[in-house]
């Protein structure tokens, strides 16, 4: 059946349906494993932090999309539930098919002609930047820019690595050491679990059993589909299952407009060409500039910086300063049940994470402070010296004092709209599955 003529689907999506439904592949949905199962349990269980209170659920709330469920830029807790963070809480849902980092793409083949992160630096320099614009998002994938990765810095690699890091981090779990957690998880109720799966030796050797007890909860969160549903209206409507409001049509509309949003550019929502629905990003990193947040303690000390890919929480591209202040493009995805945007917690709503987007160079002084001598002081939480890396290129980044807004206030409005299209709950994996010429 021939395509419809663009008028045709102007007009369909006008009335909010969606003029090319498609049929998508979801991750199958089974019984939990064994393993996956008590990984639940491991991620529930406040007795693995040093305070006997905080799990990986209490920051990775699942009522919230396994993110933050309050709209404090950071969180405290720590040993003395007093500790506060240096980043936002980023959500755990959608990663499952998030890449390993790497700064160009994976070779064919043998996975041991993969270059070193040193010699993909040096490919990435000699490389021309393709500009990212949402009517060909696979052009700019092929940039060789940093990317995947998990944390805000891409600092590990899997699941059961990050799974880690927040379990000794004394701002965060605040666990006392690995003795500490073996021994515990020796006495837990779900003790017998790691016997039946890993053997009765399993507590003999300390660091095997924390890191099988780190696998469990990174099989939990790919085999659970809670971390995945993909239950949105907009799963609905790529379905043909669902029709959008005449403003979410329209912030659909302005989201993949290359002189509106541009937003499909780093947040890709077009269907891979393998059928997977779309996560809402492109796996990259960004200098955006976002103005630096007073409300995070460790800003209180003027020299304190935090650089993303360069430090200081990561230190192998320390020394690759064109890097320096990018941090992940994170899924769109339930974006609308946050409460606290970017990396450091600076803005709290849709809203203000617009206008910012649109208004940042164009009147920053809303922004930004001035300086002793009365000037703004733009992209204020980098140094100087790392202010260049900042995207100015890319829409709506490429707009100068004078220009107009890229998005009008309808224009955020109707957005913003769209992006409560992507919260889970609208739709049932029934309802996905079911024929997608049929129109509501």
């Amino acid at each position: 059946m021939a395509s419809p003529a663009p008028s045709t689907d102007a007009a369909l999506l006008a009335q909010g349906l969606n003029p090319h439904p498609v049929h998508l592949t979801y991750p199958a949905i089974a019984p939990l494993s064994a393993m996956a199962r008590l990984g639940r349990k491991l991620f529930n269980d406040p007795e693995l932090s040093g305070s006997r209170r905080v799990s990986c659920a209490t920051c990775h709330d699942p009522a919230y999309a396994y993110g933050p469920s309050g709209a404090e830029s950071v969180v405290m807790s720590g040993g003395d539930m007093h500790t506060p963070g240096v980043r936002a809480v980023p959500s755990l849902g959608y990663l499952y098919r998030q890449p390993s980092f790497s700064i160009v793409p994976d070779p064919s083949g043998d996975n041991d002609a993969r270059a070193t992160l040193d010699q993909q630096v040096q490919q990435a320099a000699a490389h021309a930047r393709v500009l990212k614009i949402a009517s060909a998002p696979q052009a700019a994938s092929a940039n060789l820019v940093p990317q995947g990765g998990l944390f805000w810095d891409g600092r590990a690699n899997t699941l059961q690595q990050q799974a880690n890091g927040p379990l000794y981090n004394p701002a965060e779990m605040a666990a006392r050491g690995p003795a500490e957690v073996a021994t515990h998880l020796g006495q837990a109720a779900y003790a017998q679990a790691f016997r039946a799966l890993f053997g009765p030796s399993i507590f003999v050797n300390q660091v095997r059993l924390i890191d099988e007890a780190m696998f469990a909860i990174a099989r939990y969160q790919v085999e659970d589909s809670g971390f995945h549903r993909f239950t949105s209206k907009f799963d609905a409507w790529l379905a043909g299952r669902a029709r959008l409001t005449p403003a979410e049509a329209r912030g659909y509309l302005a989201f993949n407009d290359t002189k509106k949003g541009n937003c499909a550019a780093c947040h890709l929502d077009k269907p891979t060409r393998d059928g997977l629905p779309p996560l809402f990003t492109d796996y990259q990193y960004e200098a955006l500039g976002v103005p630096r947040n007073v409300a995070i303690p460790a800003n209180r000390d003027a020299a304190y910086y935090d650089l993303g890919l360069c430090g200081p929480y990561r230190a192998d591209l320390r020394h690759q300063t064109q890097y320096c202040g990018m941090f992940l493009t994170p899924s769109l995805r339930n974006t609308a049940t946050r409460k606290v945007y970017f990396h450091n917690g600076r803005f709290h709503s849709l809203d203000e994470v617009l206008d910012w987007y649109v208004n940042r160079d164009l009147v920053p002084e809303r922004f930004y402070p001035r300086n002793a001598a009365g000037a703004v002081v733009k992209y204020d939480d980098l140094p100087p010296q790392y202010r260049a890396n900042v995207d100015t290129t890319d829409a709506p980044f490429d707009r100068k004092p004078g220009d107009a807004p890229a998005l009008t206030r309808a224009d955020i409005h109707d957005v913003i709209a769209f992006l409560g299209t992507l919260n889970d709950g609208y739709a049932t994996k029934a309802t996905l599955a079911a024929a997608p010429d049929a129109r509501p």
